[in-house]
């Protein structure tokens, strides 16, 4: 599945509640094994973001910064 977006996450601020993971339109957030400094589970992301930015709305600790990748345009103009 092409990324059509991504997500940056700070995991340093996540305390693990998880509501990003059923907020995810395309299931692409999957809560981690490791723990961060705070001692809690944090969200990683999987191939297939959508940049939709679900994420960003539901998390109460402003963990997320969505990126949307620009289509690549092959129709440009040829002389």
């Amino acid at each position: 599945m092409n990324s059509r977006g991504s997500v940056d996450i700070a995991i340093e601020r996540c305390k693990g509640c998880e509501l990003c993971i059923p907020a995810c339109p395309p299931r692409v957030l999957h809560m981690s094994e490791a723990r961060n400094e705070q001692g809690h589970p944090y969200p990683e992301l999987l191939p297939g973001c959508t940049g939709c930015g679900a994420c960003l709305l539901v998390c109460p600790d402003f963990c997320f910064e969505v990126h949307r990748f620009e289509p690549n345009d092959t129709a440009e103009a040829r002389p």
